[in-house]
């Protein structure tokens, strides 16, 4: 086991290579508009998971994975002469589902912000129910006591 700060590096490395890989050296039509977006390694550094974003439809995605998975043993031969560790960690590339759920979010904030416009604007012009304080104060309690 190594300590956590050589394993972030690591991963840090990783990430900067297979990024450079796939803008200069992968040459594969079915890959995509790509962008390396995390790198995490294990503590005994055997197995690096690429996390990546494919800017396009549901298909481009699975073309970039496809050209992923055929590029891998490239990309692994390519990290490990350019780290030098003992044992080239084995490389896992996941699609990152976290842009898609930012902008899930941001719909949802968006369409949040519309309902209160929505609300706001109904509220102008509405009058209360009942009194304008519902509430009862001090000075009716005693009133009411004393009678």
């Amino acid at each position: 086991m190594v300590d956590a700060a050589r394993a972030r590096k690591l991963a840090d490395r990783i990430q900067q290579i297979v990024a450079e890989m796939l803008e200069r050296r992968i040459k594969d039509p079915r890959l995509g508009f790509v962008t390396v977006t995390d790198t995490r390694i294990t503590a005994d550094l055997r197995e690096a998971t690429v996390f990546y974003t494919v800017f396009g439809s549901e298909a481009e995605r699975a073309d970039t994975a496809a050209a992923l998975e055929s590029a891998t043993g490239i990309i692994r031969s390519e990290v490990g002469k350019q780290t030098g560790v003992r044992f080239t960690p084995t490389l896992t590339f996941k699609h990152d589902p976290l842009p898609d759920s930012a902008r899930q979010l941001d719909d949802l904030i968006l369409a949040a912000r519309n309902r209160d416009a929505e609300v706001a604007r109904r509220a102008e012009g509405a009058a209360y129910a009942g009194e304008a304080d519902p509430y009862k104060k001090d000075d009716e309690e005693e009133a009411d006591s004393a009678s």
